[in-house]
């Protein structure tokens, strides 16, 4: 049984004979008969009684031009949905965002996306590139910003790759330089972010790798809260340069880092690898792009 079957019965029944149901399908008259003859052979029942040119229902082609007209109708329906989440005046997006820096990064391509795609019911997560990378490979998120994985389940496309730099309190001894080395930053407290973050991995190594093992002051996920406690004298903070230089307030001193190569935030947009991505998730992509 095809639809195409479906549409020459249904249409032969509207116009009360196969000539016109030809002349309205644009096909025909032996093409139409032999359609619905098919759909006759398929379904095991004669559905009409043929009189002449004229035709009428039999009791099995009244059910079947019942249900024909609703899954005709469910077709229909169906398709216009479909060129509408292609044409996305409808879709949803379900996106992961760092907790760390979205505003100073995402918010202009956020607002951006909201008006070129107003109809786009965005479900937001926020969290740590470990948080953010289990969503993703779960379903939960179809897209989400992590720090570039090596992993080969994920496929990605990149955002930035950032330095990071110091922020430190402006009466800190190191306060007063352009710029210090990281194991100058020995002795002084670390405030750390939260455990799902890559981020402290690669800093602990990093600090490790130059002979020390940092002290640790406190965690947040929250720049500004981190940035509060530098002020309040609680440590120092590696953050990413973009995100490190908006937040600069009285008492607190940003000090550029010559830190190893490795230390830095390499933001990509991570999917999982051979998975469909959605005409919505496809458009934010375009849009970073840009």
């Amino acid at each position: 049984m095809e639809f195409k079957q479906l549409r020459s019965f249904v249409e032969v029944v509207r116009e009360g004979g196969f000539t016109q149901a030809a002349r309205t399908l644009f096909i025909s008259q032996s093409a139409v008969s032999k359609q619905v003859a098919q759909l006759e052979e398929s379904l095991g029942v004669t559905l009409l009684d043929r009189h002449g040119s004229q035709v009428t229902l039999t009791a099995a082609g009244k059910v079947v031009h019942h249900r024909a007209e609703e899954m005709l109708m469910l077709r229909n329906g169906l398709l216009r949905e479909l060129d509408d989440l292609s044409n996305l005046a409808r879709g949803e997006l379900h996106l992961g965002l760092p907790m760390l820096g979205s505003d100073t990064l995402f918010a202009k391509a956020f607002a951006e996306y909201r008006r070129l795609y107003p109809n786009v019911t965005i479900h937001l997560l926020e969290g740590g590139s470990r948080a953010i990378e289990q969503a993703v490979m779960t379903g939960e998120l179809e897209l989400g910003a992590s720090l570039t994985p090596d992993d080969p389940a994920f496929a990605s496309q990149p955002f930035c790759d950032e330095p990071l730099d110091a922020l430190l309190p402006a009466d800190h001894p190191l306060a007063h330089l352009k710029e210090v080395e990281l194991s100058q930053l020995a002795d002084t407290p670390f405030l750390l972010y939260q455990r799902s973050f890559v981020l402290n991995d690669r800093l602990l190594q990093a600090c490790q790798q130059v002979g020390f093992t940092p002290k640790e002051g406190g965690r947040s996920g929250q720049a500004d809260f981190l940035a509060a406690l530098v002020a309040a004298g609680q440590g120092v903070v590696l953050l990413p340069q973009v995100v490190a230089k908006a937040l600069v307030r009285p008492g607190v001193v940003h000090v550029t880092l010559k830190a190893p190569t490795q230390l830095r935030w390499d933001i990509a947009f991570i999917w999982r690898e051979g998975a469909y991505l959605s005409k919505a998730a496809q458009a934010w992509l375009a849009l970073l792009r840009q």
